[in-house]
């Protein structure tokens, strides 16, 4: 043995030491060591780990979120039904207390994070579309806005108000600032390291965007001092002092009551969409893209390709709506609107959304007929739109089925009563055809990448000159199969086109101030001002939304047909 070993030692056998125990158990019988583990093995064995450490911080994560929102939940709930031991003030501190957090992590985040040397190495190309950047940066100056004149009504009644309610307006203001900036910069992230404490403050800041979302669906007290003020001023005018606090300037704090109340439901949109911005990016914490996930396919421009019917019957739509718009506009900006503006209100929504239902059992239809395969891959945006779609179509169908209740119940013979009760039944049929549109055609492989895939199962084989017959040939099966609009692809876009404008016209009317639902009195009568002011103010924000989530689905179904 000794002499095989100086042999060895002079020869430079056993150079690594794998081969030496694998020699030596191929002489001895002896199976390898345990601890001696394959690559294979190894690696798979990281992944594991892996996925458990993502798994444990996710689960870290939103328990993180879950404890804050239900705090901040028992204090807003704790207002309302006990507005003696917990008042607004206390739920606005604990709010500002997160808000700081918030912008705290979100400055570190910006500044530290991501200018780690690892730490962006993917970027996911599905996450962040132009049109929720640009919503997030259209609601978050509305967002704004409406603070600047909460400011301005609060100093102008600074005569009778704490000073200190001036700070918390102003926290707000710096901190959709960063937010909107930090979030524009960032969705497509899928951040490498710190992956634990990016996942806490990702929860965190979306706790803090749903409990002001809460704040503002339950929250009236703005609106009942409002009103209280339009009554003090009618009773002074008419020889009766109050004690209700009055503006000094009453030209003044017209201007910033109406930009108050006009602005409010942005303030609840822009909650929702960070929130949902910020979920993406928290699934994609520590998220490993493929080498060719990371470059975006071809999408191709948007062009009309010829559509005619669905753009002209979009835009009849859409000027119809804006006439019903500027006259429900000039009605509302009197003491009372008059009935026959409701029923022109109620009339031009039970003559579009016939017309939307059709053309989206349409669309489904042709989805069926068509010969593409499903895409199955797995991805977080994709899967969050489907969700957001269905659970934003919850904001419109719950004030519908309240409103059904409230006309059976009292009196559905009248013209009026009719027409809102046509329109609830038909905004339900309306969201659940146009969800199943949308998915089904989300879930759709797009054309370029069946083209795609055709041209890469060309055969690598042969002579230059058979290559390029073959090249030559998949080109001109391509031009008649995919450049040509055969009729059911025309027909997509059509359709397309049509329910895009549709949902302007209808994302547009509540968004700028349209609320009827609120306006007519005869839900309000029926279950208490309290109650309908917050079905109204849960339902209407996510209803906008969902017509502008709807508009952005559209236009992908529409890129991909």
């Amino acid at each position: 043995m000794p002499a095989q070993a100086s042999e060895a030692q002079k020869t430079g056998a056993a150079p690594a030491e794998e081969n030496q125990v694998g020699t030596g158990a191929e002489k001895m019988g002896a199976p390898a060591p345990p601890y001696q583990k394959s690559w294979l093995a190894r690696h798979f064995s990281l992944l594991r780990r892996d996925r458990q450490a993502q798994k444990a911080g996710q689960l870290f994560s939103g328990l993180l979120a879950l404890n804050v929102v239900f705090l901040g939940g028992a204090f807003i709930c704790s207002m309302i039904f006990n507005n003696v031991a917990v008042t607004l003030g206390d739920v606005w501190i604990l709010l500002a207390a997160l808000k700081a957090l918030s912008l705290l992590w979100l400055l570190y985040y910006a500044t530290c994070t991501t200018r780690h040397t690892h730490a962006m190495l993917f970027r996911d190309p599905h996450a962040g579309s132009i049109w929720v950047r640009g919503s997030l940066v259209l609601f978050g100056s509305c967002a704004i806005c409406l603070n600047v004149f909460r400011v301005g009504y609060d100093v102008s009644h600074i005569h009778c108000k704490s000073q200190l309610e001036l700070i918390f307006p102003v926290i707000e203001i710096v901190f959709i600032g960063a937010q909107t900036w930090v979030l524009w910069k960032h969705c497509k992230d899928c951040v490498q390291v710190q992956t634990n404490f990016t996942r806490c403050g990702l929860m965190l800041t979306l706790a803090t965007n749903l409990l002001l979302w809460v704040l503002a669906v339950t929250n009236d007290s703005m609106h009942r001092e409002i009103k209280a003020e339009l009554s003090a001023l009618v009773e002074n005018l008419s020889g009766n002092d109050t004690n209700t606090c009055v503006c000094l300037n009453a030209t003044v704090c017209e201007v910033f009551q109406k930009g108050y109340l006009m602005l409010y439901p942005f303030s609840t949109e822009y909650c929702l969409i960070c929130c949902a911005v910020l979920f993406v990016m928290w699934k994609n914490v520590g998220r490993r893209l493929a080498p060719h996930a990371g470059a975006h396919p071809g999408t191709p421009p948007f062009h009309l390709h010829g559509a005619i019917f669905g753009p002209l019957l979009g835009l009849l739509a859409l000027v119809a709506g804006v006439c019903v718009f500027v006259l429900f506009q000039i009605e509302a900006s009197g003491l009372a609107i008059a009935r026959q503006y409701f029923i022109l209100y109620y009339a031009f929504y039970v003559a579009v959304l016939p017309a939307m239902s059709l053309a989206c059992l349409a669309g489904t239809a042709i989805h069926g007929l068509e010969e593409r395969e499903l895409d199955t891959l797995k991805n977080p945006t994709r899967s969050l739109d489907v969700v957001l779609l269905m659970g934003a179509a919850l904001g419109q169908m719950g004030i519908a089925y309240f409103s059904i209740v409230a006309i059976v119940a009292t009196r559905p013979h009248e013209l009026l009563n009719r027409l809102i009760l046509a329109y609830s039944l038909l905004i339900i049929l309306q969201h659940i055809a146009q969800n199943l549109f949308i998915i089904e055609g989300l879930h759709r492989r797009p054309l370029w990448e069946t083209a795609g895939k055709q041209e890469a199962e060309l055969p690598r084989q042969g002579s230059l000159l058979e290559l390029g017959q073959d090249l030559r040939r998949a080109s001109l099966a391509y031009i008649h199969s995919y450049s040509h609009l055969n009729w059911k692809r025309r027909a997509l876009k059509e359709i397309c086109l049509f329910l895009i404008l549709c949902n302007l016209t209808l994302w547009m009317m509540p968004a700028f101030g349209i609320r009827p639902e609120f306006e007519n009195g005869l839900q309000k009568d029926f279950y208490g001002y309290r109650t309908w002011f917050t079905v109204v103010n849960f339902g209407l924000p996510l209803g906008v939304f969902y017509h502008m989530h709807s508009v952005g689905g559209l236009v992908e179904v529409y890129l991909e047909a």
